[in-house]
């Protein structure tokens, strides 16, 4: 079979290497210890990662090298402040990284004019949010943020919703082979319970044959409106598990009630 060559930035994404999480706990201790020969194997055995991230971007008009690079920078940034000592998978922290990295470089370049105090609290906030994940290894609060730098909280409300694109909530945020993880898959569900009691008392009642696994799992994101990373992280699986459970619950559940 032909194997089809694409290129990017001069590199042939076919020939790309593949690490394996052994594989790079080992170099990550190899480069923290000073070995740079180790650093530069992260970077590329990493960048099918950038590449995942900037095909979400491919409808924006802009040069897919140009995106590449920026990419590249974000994860270079996200291997030299990964934690290892943190229960995080290298990929969960360094694609926001890289997303970010990716959208600064497209606010810089955006034509519609932001003014340049807003875009500065902005930055600043968003260089206070890295720092905040990486010693945290979790999404601050815009309160926290607005805490570290000593400013209010509806300052830097104001300046990040100045700089911010309109995303779709079904927008893929990462796809690492199995199921995709959506924009809304990240948001916690904040509505009034005693407005919604019958719609609950419906799930309740739907939930009944599922196994007590899959119980908490829809417990903890319909009822007590938890992402599906703050899930993970309690329970101690990935997200992208906690995404396949949920689905399934919720299949199960459809099938119960309507068939």
């Amino acid at each position: 079979m032909t194997r089809h060559k694409v290129e990017i930035c001069g590199v042939d994404t076919s020939t790309l290497p593949v690490l394996k999480n052994d594989e790079m706990r080992i170099l990550f201790k190899k480069m923290q210890a000073g070995d740079l020969a180790a650093r530069e194997e992260l970077v590329n055995g990493n960048l099918r990662l950038v590449l995942s991230v900037i095909q979400r971007f491919n409808n924006r008009g802009e040069y897919g090298d140009d995106l590449f690079q920026v990419g590249c920078i974000g994860l270079m940034k996200s291997i030299d402040n990964f934690d290892l000592s943190q229960n995080v998978k290298f990929s969960t922290y360094a694609v926001p990284m890289i997303i970010g990295e990716i959208r600064r470089y497209l606010r810089d370049n955006n034509p519609i004019r932001v003014s340049r105090s807003l875009r500065d609290i902005a930055y600043k906030a968003l260089q206070v949010r890295e720092k905040l994940i990486s010693k945290t290894s979790k999404e601050p609060t815009p309160m926290e943020i607005a805490e570290e730098m000593g400013i209010s909280h509806s300052e830097i409300v104001f300046a990040m919703d100045a700089i911010q694109d309109p995303v779709s909530l079904f927008e893929p945020i990462y796809n690492d082979g199995g199921d995709p993880i959506f924009v809304m898959d990240q948001l916690s569900d904040n509505k009034d319970k005693d407005s919604t009691w019958l719609d609950n008392l419906s799930l309740k009642e739907g939930m009944q044959r599922l196994n007590e696994r899959e119980k908490m799992i829809l417990n903890k994101r319909f009822f007590q409106g938890k992402t599906q990373m703050e899930v993970a992280e309690e329970i101690g699986i990935s997200q992208a598990q906690v995404s396949r459970l949920e689905k399934a619950a919720i299949q199960e559940m459809n099938k119960e009630m309507f068939e």
